[in-house]
């Protein structure tokens, strides 16, 4: 099946109704786990790719956050999608493209620069909005993955608290590709390492209330490890198909 060809239903497909259903009990059962409230995270529906009809479907079946990688992608869809959502930007943000979307987003998962951080707060400025922002740290130190270090972060916080029109919510992370989940156990803990000696530091508004990592092959694993936001595709809207 290729995406162009997805019909919606209107009352939520059944096969995003399943998988909703089955990644809901993976995170009650994550959550049991470790001694945690399933209300303590949420799930973001990261709908990359996917056609409107798709969306809406999850939509009735009950999600309100959805994830976006591109900023052309997420303005069409926030155009056209009931205003009740909440836009996360979890892809890699160039400064240019920030203009379009600071007053259509709930939360940037990707900011990893100052100078980033710096135009986010410019034009969130002259919106006259303020933009709840995430970290990305690159703690794998994978080159094919975007994201300051775990050095780094200490210093970017604190640089970018000082910034107008910002608030600091957390980190966030994108683990390796593993076939086997807990491998991504040590890159998840060290997040929460780092998370945890930032929020002793007390800054003025950084306020260490989220963390961002667990996609669907390691959500659990996330979650074991303190995430507040897992970002799952695959596992609600099932494999991707490029049209040819």
């Amino acid at each position: 099946m290729q995406w162009k060809d997805y019909e919606g239903n209107g009352m939520g497909n059944r096969m995003i109704r399943e998988n909703l259903e089955h990644v809901k009990a993976n995170i009650k059962r994550a959550c049991e786990g470790s001694g945690r409230k399933e209300e303590d995270v949420t799930l973001i529906a990261v709908s990359k790719t996917k056609p409107l009809p798709m969306l809406m479907d999850a939509y009735e079946c009950g999600c309100r956050d959805f994830g976006e990688n591109k900023v052309q992608e997420l303005v069409d869809k926030w155009e056209q999608m009931p205003k009740d959502i909440r836009w996360h930007m979890i892809g890699h943000l160039q400064r240019n493209k920030v203009k379009y979307i600071v007053d259509k987003v709930y939360m940037i998962h990707s900011v990893d620069s100052l100078r980033l951080a710096e135009e986010i707060s410019k034009e969130a400025v002259k919106k006259g909005v303020t933009v709840s922002v995430l970290i990305e740290i690159n703690v794998a130190q994978e080159e094919s993955k975007f994201g300051t270090t775990c050095e780094e972060a200490y210093r970017l916080v604190e640089e970018a608290s000082k910034l107008p029109n910002i608030i600091i919510k957390g980190l966030m992370t994108i683990a390796p590709y593993v076939e086997n989940a807990e491998e991504n156990k040590q890159y998840f803990e060290k997040l929460r390492q780092i998370y945890v000696d930032i929020n002793r530091k007390n800054i003025d508004n950084v306020y260490m209330t989220e963390l961002s990592m667990g996609m669907t092959g390691d959500y659990e694993t996330a979650i074991a490890e303190g995430a507040t936001y897992i970002r799952v595709g695959t596992g609600i809207f099932g494999e991707r198909f490029y049209a040819v």
